[in-house]
């Protein structure tokens, strides 16, 4: 019996190997629009379809971002600035896209801009720290998908969503979770309303992977100071040494970010130009091994494992 099952999965896992290697033709005259490419996967994958001959649009918050990618990539590539919290900036961008793509339609669409500043308790941060979060990681996600929706349905192309494996299962970070968890439901709903348009839906869910959201720095510094704006009586809950502890914890965790973009990149191109790409990508050896198993596990099982480390807040009962 164990040697039919052996054979069954072997042979399962082949076919879907030959399977996800077929690659959609006529790549080169399809067009992709990437948000999120000053830095950080962004940038990677836009430099990366740029070598596959693919026709990019890469948007970037800051002109000096835009100017940087134009100088690594061939002519093909174009850029535009885009404030995804802005509903004008979308939609002169989407009108941009328009005007590039035609009658062809957009072929991608890769949902990658996102922030996770500042990485902190949620009672520690303010709402507008919250909303900040919000505004960049689901609800930007959602207006530019509404707005760019009729040119990829036009192609019957792709959209790639860039989620987290915190969207998966929470564990730290509460508000940037929220809006992750966010970003798979409407990735979900998204899949299921537009089966019969042939428009198909990726979401992509890297670990922990070293970007410009997670300088070292950079983050430990909002760390703190997402501590010294918490209100007085937060402190004296939690007590200095929960923060010291918890501090420890997160530049632990970013020293140990994997810097490896293209475990996740290459996850982003598979699910542009296979005809037969996943509808979920876990990148990174982390969120395989670790995270995936961890969220079918017991709720009380897991919460012992991800808090196990935790400290203890000075008036805990």
């Amino acid at each position: 019996m164990w040697l039919y099952l052996t054979a069954f999965v072997g042979l399962y896992y082949l076919l879907r190997w030959y399977r996800e290697r077929q690659v959609v033709s006529h790549l080169r005259d399809k067009y992709v629009f990437i948000t999120g490419c000053d830095s950080g996967f962004g940038n990677l994958l836009a430099r990366q379809l740029d070598v596959r001959g693919l026709r990019v649009l890469a948007a970037c918050l800051t002109e000096k971002g835009a100017e940087q990618l134009r100088r690594q990539t061939s002519d093909r590539l174009e850029t535009v600035t885009l404030d995804i919290t802005k509903t004008e900036s979308i939609a002169a961008a989407t009108q941009w896209v328009k005007e590039h793509v035609g009658d062809r339609g957009l072929w991608g669409l890769v949902n990658n801009a996102g922030i996770i500043k500042p990485v902190s308790l949620c009672e520690w941060l303010s709402i507008d720290d919250s909303m900040d979060i919000l505004k960049v990681n689901l609800i930007g996600v959602i207006q530019v998908t509404l707005s760019m929706l009729p040119l990829v349905r036009r192609a019957r192309g792709r959209i790639v969503n860039v989620s987290s494996i915190l969207g998966r299962i929470a564990s730290f970070a509460g508000v940037y979770c929220v809006s992750k968890f966010g970003v798979e439901a409407f990735s979900d709903i998204l899949r299921r309303e537009l089966r019969h348009f042939g428009v198909k839906i990726s979401i992509v869910e890297p670990g922990y992977f070293r970007t410009g959201m997670t300088n070292l720095t950079q983050s430990l510094e909002e760390v703190k100071q997402s501590w010294e704006k918490a209100p007085r009586h937060i402190k004296e809950t939690y007590g200095q040494q929960y923060f010291d502890a918890f501090y420890n914890i997160i530049k632990e965790g970013l020293l140990s970010c994997n810097t490896n973009l293209n475990l996740v990149t290459d996850c982003m191109e598979h699910a542009l130009t296979s005809v037969y790409p996943r509808t979920r990508y876990s990148a990174g050896w982390d969120a395989k091994f670790f995270f995936i198993p961890l969220s079918y596990l017991p709720t009380s099982l897991a919460d012992y494992i991800l808090t196990r480390s935790w400290p203890k807040p000075a008036q805990a009962v």
